[in-house]
């Protein structure tokens, strides 16, 4: 584990995430150490409720970000500096978004969300400091676009500019030592920075056809009986109606989630020594 990631846990992460939170405005629902509901049933109870969320001990949060956030991002192969400031980009609005700014603020051809030895080289050949500026610069960039910034933009302003400094410390100590810089305290709430996902329906299928027994709920429970290889099949047919139908949301939501951000610039490689 890298020397950064306790501090820019204590001293970054946990100051910022705040204890619970469960503001209807906020994507995440119920949150606590800035893990969501969605991620404690995930990666700690499957039937985790709000209440279970918000008597989560600080432990449960800390075994779920090593492996979960830091892992899929090297961040033991990340320069200091960088390392938090993807690390932090990535617990507040996803690891595949913040995985992907990554590859495109360094120039790669292929941006898929995984951190691997061609990417992990491509940012070692950025420096540091230019490199977690642009993170810092991207991330607001795609804070502000969100419709959410108007209820939540203060607060994560306010966590970028001192991600940023707390960064660029990790990034000047690894030269110099520099002292230690302790982010400020803050009792507003710290939303998720990610696109809200789409709001639910409640989409009824009407089922025809067969004569006149299948209109009325008498006359549909004989023609079950009598029918069961049709029954069966439409059955099946609504099932995977619907499972299609939530896969195609699933991936245009997560399509729309990680786009770039417009105007985005490729941080330039290092002058050679």
């Amino acid at each position: 584990m890298h020397w950064t990631y306790e501090p820019a846990m204590e001293q970054g992460v946990f100051p910022h995430e705040g204890g619970y939170t469960n503001d209807p405005r906020d994507p995440g629902g119920p949150t606590n150490w800035g893990i969501t509901i969605f991620d404690a049933r995930k990666y700690w109870k499957s039937d985790a409720t709000a209440a279970d969320v918000k008597a989560m001990p600080k432990s449960v949060a800390e075994a779920i970000y090593w492996p979960h956030y830091a892992v899929p991002l090297c961040y033991d192969d990340l320069p200091p500096g960088p390392d938090y400031a993807a690390l932090d980009y990535s617990i507040n609005s996803g690891v595949s978004r913040a995985a992907k700014v990554m590859q495109r603020l360094v120039g790669m051809n292929d941006v898929d969300g995984v951190i691997g030895p061609a990417t992990i080289a491509a940012i070692g050949r950025r420096d540091p400091e230019a490199l977690v500026n642009a993170i810092c610069d991207e991330r607001m960039a795609f804070l502000r676009s969100l419709k959410t910034f108007a209820a939540f933009g203060k607060g994560w302003t306010r966590r970028v500019t001192e991600v940023r400094a707390l960064a660029l410390h990790f990034a000047d100590q690894a030269k110099h030592m520099a002292p230690p810089i302790t982010p400020t305290q803050t009792d507003e709430t710290m939303a998720k920075g990610v696109i809200p996902p789409p709001t639910a329906t409640k989409k009824v299928i009407q089922v025809g056809g067969g004569g006149a027994a299948v209109g009325t709920a008498g006359g549909f429970h004989e023609w079950v009986i009598a029918h069961p290889v049709e029954t069966g099949a439409l059955a099946l047919g609504i099932v995977v109606m619907i499972g299609g139908t939530i896969y195609a949301i699933d991936r245009n939501y997560q399509a729309r989630q990680d786009a770039p951000t417009p105007g985005i610039v490729v941080v330039p490689e290092k002058a050679a020594a």
